[in-house]
């Protein structure tokens, strides 16, 4: 056999980078509509990315008509993906995208070339570590994130601390207390940076109802702890430092896109989100890459990346009956306190059926004011209100948006 005829056999039409909920809709998708070879490839030993560890519910309701636990979920997007017929290669991690769609991976064989028409990156989100964050102090055991835990829990049966402070007031830091709490593990007390809770109100009132002591505009100032974590500063909201003998610190939230791939290869990264620049169908400036999922806006839930998945799937199935869409796109510009906006382009002469029909924003903190949509420089929407970090913001993408030379988002902030 030739190099090329073996090169050809590693080959497929389309290969997802990535096998959690939105990559595996998109596999699913394509298969369902013809796509004779889809490959996914995954470097965790099987497919569901993070709910392979997430030991709760619900997961899967309007994916499947039920609900699962994280875990039983993960093994339905396995199967599903097995009986669609989808190749998959777990244990296979990506190194390198090549701008014809060659792929560098790596596994337990070595390394190789994959090789497809269309690419598909769907590498989830990760919460910040420690080093990111840029946390002072000693360097102890027992500071770690909430994927660490629940891994720890989920996969060794091992809790890492008994009496924990848990930073941070996302969906996800309630999801830790209660993986702690379920695991015979006390909070010291959860602390929140920001002047307000970041999850929604039901969820703010979970801390005190269990007895953990809550503290807004509360900032970690030290840990210390020689072979691990022994107690911890916090300057609360009103300047008073407090420290509480802990054992562990649990970093939760500020998730970021898992996008150290696109750091590694020549591939565009948008503004604000670090995650890959996309347009309304969810194609990058190299019109056979495309991405979809938590790697574009670090968080949303599992059963929004599945269905972000699947209409990225059937985006790539429709491309694939024509030639590559290489248009230049039309950037959508905007400023602080606006995070990011997806897609961050729009490209003329995209497929007749979307695969975002809302322009989907986050802003940078807690604010009150009006925000506005402007096509060359005409207001064409907007609407005033309270706006919250890290919520969901959707503004539905004007037909004439696409003609449009000049995209830009304003904020004015109320008095």
């Amino acid at each position: 056999m030739s190099a090329g005829e073996a090169f050809q056999q590693k080959s497929a039409d389309v290969i997802v980078v990535g096998g959690g909920p939105a990559g595996v809709a998109a596999a699913l998708e394509l298969k369902a509509r013809g796509i004779a070879r889809v490959m996914i490839l995954d470097r965790e030993p099987a497919l569901g990315g993070a709910t392979r560890h997430c030991l709760h519910s619900p997961f899967g309701m309007r994916e499947f008509g039920r609900v699962y636990f994280g875990p039983a979920y993960a093994q339905r997007l396995q199967r599903q993906a097995q009986n669609a017929g989808v190749d998959i290669r777990t244990g296979h991690s990506v190194v390198e995208l090549g701008q014809d769609g060659a792929l560098l991976v790596t596994s337990a064989r070595g390394v190789e070339t994959l090789k497809a028409r269309r690419i598909v990156l769907a590498t989830g989100a990760r919460e910040k570590p420690r080093s990111a964050r840029l946390l002072p102090g000693d360097r102890p055991v027992g500071v770690v994130t909430t994927g660490t835990l629940q891994s720890y829990v989920a996969f060794h049966g091992i809790m890492p601390f008994r009496r924990p402070l848990i930073i941070g007031s996302e969906l996800v830091s309630f999801s830790a207390l209660l993986t702690c709490l379920t695991h015979r593990a006390r909070p010291v007390a959860m602390i929140e940076p920001e002047p307000h809770p970041l999850a929604l109100s039901p969820f703010q009132w979970f801390p005190r109802l269990a007895g953990v002591p809550f503290y807004c505009g509360a900032v970690l100032t030290d840990i210390r702890g020689r072979g691990r974590v022994e107690e911890a500063d916090i300057r609360l909201a009103d300047g008073r430092i407090l420290t509480v003998q802990c054992d562990g610190v649990l970093l939760t939230g500020r998730f970021t896109p898992e996008a150290t791939l696109l750091n590694a290869s020549p591939v565009d990264v948008a503004a604000g989100s670090v995650g890959p620049l996309i347009d309304q169908d969810g194609r990058m400036p190299n019109p056979i890459f495309f991405a979809g999922g938590n790697v574009l806006r670090a968080v949303e839930t599992g059963g929004w990346a599945f269905r972000e998945g699947r209409r990225v799937g059937a985006a790539v199935a429709d491309d694939l009956v024509r030639e590559p869409c290489g248009a230049p796109g039309v950037p959508v510009t905007f400023a602080d306190p606006l995070k990011l906006a997806v897609p961050a382009m729009l490209r003329p002469g995209g497929l007749d059926r979307p695969a975002f029909r809302d322009f989907q924003l986050r802003f940078t903190r807690h604010v009150q004011g009006r925000l506005s949509l402007h096509l060359d420089g005409t207001e064409v929407w907007s609407k005033t209100g309270l706006w919250r970090p890290e919520r969901r913001v959707l503004v539905p993408i004007p037909a004439a948006a696409f003609e449009a030379g000049q995209i830009a988002f304003h904020f004015r902030e109320a008095n």
